[in-house]
């Protein structure tokens, strides 16, 4: 066995990790550090000590089909120090003959997965460094396979191997696992997509739902899943790689309006034996233009962080536990969530995308969980994206249009409209062409164009990069303040077509304009608006989990109201068709820290703004 582990562990670690840092404009300003980057795994020496030892309990894991479960893990270093550190790996077991080598000049054996997590190893053990015993919780998923835990010393510069654990791993690794809910391509259409290590040659995937109450029917499922070779870079490629096993989605159709339902993921084995899940329950969506009470909240780039404080790639997602936790909290007085880019951050390791839809299975198993596209998603050198940077690791946007469905004409153009009661949402993909004459600015403006405003007159666009207003300071480094020829572009569609609020992420933090157009106020910044439209509302709402992002220094400009250097998300709430509710709430306590109220009639939304008016004739 300690042969075998050896072997194993100088497979890994005599590897050359390539560990990739996308730098986009953003990252540019505020670089981001992926802590295990820092560990140079090539300069490992082995020093395995026969008096060293790494335990793990227990053993296996969801016995009554938990998807999420605490393991305790116990070591001994006879000769310790305060660098010693404890790597998470899964699977439990490497082999070098299955990784290709990403370039020529690379020498076998090569590493094929990277650690999952690592925790310092006197994290809560105090006298660690003098007795050399330790005891960590941490906390591990249903990720498909085994896991193993390895104790290391000598700093992240000059590692060195002292002992590795015993394998723990899932009573039931390939069951169904992490449902997210979806809007579908109508009114009346819930998708549910979910993960599991079943291929289609091993068992029939399907969805058992119905009326709470009442007879129950089973709708197919579609299956997808994708290799190495469908990702275009480093470290999603190489390091990161990690089998995603198989992605399901199933369409639940003809749904009555407002009508509560249950279901449950199954898989029908060859041998005719099933495989369930637990039993989720969701709210069916209203008719477009019901006049009813109907709340969303919108935010951009959250990522994942670890319930146990372990740190992992990208380990810069501060709020995101705290936002997923005030969702959880409020989720009965919530009806969807708007994502809007910037997902998870996996920027290419590929576990984390795993790890995300168990954080946010509470939410997404309930309520419609929309994501948009962002630059940690799609952004990659001559892939079609309009940004040529390597923020998304080498994923290029395969994660996120696999991982989650939208209700896209193609998930590859990621852009798409989605009504929900009063309510019609248009979701622009920024990492795409959306300039004036592109097919996205065709498809934004025929969003707009197409809502009936008496039966949805709250209308919303949504993207992850600023389009429209942000007093950041890496904005104004480039003297501006959005994307170049974000809002040339798209400021008249939005005046034009008397656009409500326009939300974006991409800056991590909070801010409201006043009703602005030409980076004029139209109207006064307020805690109340009432009348007919003067322009779009803009607000940034990317501090949901990332690290944040300063304002400028200088005293904000005209246009900006209000300012929040801190994490949280919006909540709108429609409570009929003249009256719509905007919250802005901290993550850290679900407080409200800004507001305001819109009071419109119909007529209002008739009423010639600026630059809005249609053509008259003086005929009578």
């Amino acid at each position: 066995m300690r042969k075998t582990i050896l072997w194993i562990f100088c497979a890994i670690f005599w590897s050359v990790i390539s560990i990739g840092s996308g730098h986009g404009r953003k990252d540019r300003v505020n670089t981001v550090h992926q802590p295990l980057s820092r560990i140079l795994v090539q300069n490992t020496v082995f020093s395995l000590h026969d008096s060293a030892y790494v335990k793990a309990s227990p053993l296996v894991l969801g016995l009554k089909g938990q998807t999420s479960e605490w393991v305790t893990v116990e070591y001994y270093h006879p000769n310790p120090s305060e660098n010693d550190w404890i790597g998470v790996f899964s699977p439990a077991n490497f082999s070098a003959k299955t990784c290709e080598p990403e370039v020529a000049s690379q020498h076998p054996p090569y590493l094929c997965s990277a650690p999952i997590k690592y925790q310092f190893a006197n994290f809560k053990n105090k006298n660690y460094s003098k007795t050399g015993k330790g005891l960590l919780k941490l906390q591990l998923i249903n990720q498909r396979a085994d896991f193993s835990f390895a104790l290391f010393s000598g700093n992240f510069s000059s590692p060195k191997l002292i002992a590795v654990s015993n394998k723990v791993e899932y009573a039931y690794p390939k069951a169904p696992v992490y449902p997210r809910l979806s809007q579908g391509k109508s009114w009346n259409e819930m998708t549910v997509t979910w993960t599991s290590g079943y291929s289609i040659n091993e068992a029939v995937p399907f969805v058992e739902w119905g009326m709470q109450g009442e007879a129950q029917t089973r709708s197919p499922s579609g299956t997808l899943t994708f290799t190495r070779n469908s990702l275009c870079g480093s470290p999603a490629r190489t390091v990161g790689w990690r089998d995603p096993g198989f992605i399901h989605t199933s369409f639940l159709k003809e749904l009555w309006p407002n009508s509560l339902y249950t279901y449950r993921l199954g898989h029908k084995l060859l041998n005719g034996t099933y495989v369930w899940s637990k039993q989720y329950k969701f709210k069916a969506s209203p008719y477009p233009g019901q006049d009813s009470l109907q709340s969303v909240v919108i935010f951009g780039d959250m990522g994942k962080a670890e319930a146990d404080g372990s740190n992992e790639y990208n380990n810069w997602q501060y709020g995101s536990l705290n936002t997923t936790n005030q969702l959880i909290r409020d989720i009965d007085n919530i009806d969807m969530v708007l994502h809007i880019g910037d997902i998870c951050y996996a920027n290419g390791y590929l576990s984390q995308w795993d790890q995300f839809t168990a954080q946010i299975e509470p939410i997404a198993s309930t309520i419609p969980y929309m994501i948009g596209s962002g630059n940690h998603e799609r952004d990659w050198p001559n892939t079609g994206s309009f940004y040529s940077n390597i923020d998304s690791g080498g994923e290029c946007g395969v994660l996120a249009q696999t991982m989650f469905y939208v209700p896209a004409e193609n998930r590859a153009k990621f852009w798409y409209a989605t009504d929900y009661g009063m309510f019609r949402f248009c979701i622009a993909d920024t990492e795409q062409d959306w300039r004036r004459g592109s097919e996205q600015y065709k498809f934004i403006e025929k969003c707009l164009s197409s809502v009936d405003r008496e039966k949805q007159p709250w209308l919303i666009f949504l993207g992850h990069r600023v389009l429209g207003y942000s007093s950041c300071d890496w904005y104004q480094m480039e003297g501006t303040s959005a994307e170049p020829m974000g809002t040339d572009s798209l400021q008249d569609l939005w005046q034009k077509y008397k656009v409500d609020l326009a939300f974006y992420g991409h800056v991590h933090n909070y801010e409201r304009t006043c009703p602005v157009y030409q980076s004029q106020c139209q109207e006064d910044g307020s805690n109340f608006y009432s009348g007919p439209f003067t322009a779009t509302t803009h607000v940034v709402v990317g501090g949901a989990g990332a690290y944040l992002t300063p304002f400028i220094k200088d005293d904000p400009v005209q246009w900006s109201f209000y300012r929040d250097f801190d994490f949280g998300f919006v909540k709108l709430t429609a409570f009929n068709h003249t009256t719509l509710r905007f919250e802005y709430k901290k993550s850290s306590d679900g407080n409200v820290y800004d507001h305001f109220t819109i009071s419109r009639d119909y007529k209002d939304v008739l009423v010639c703004a600026f630059d809005s008016c249609p053509r008259t004739t003086l005929a009578t």
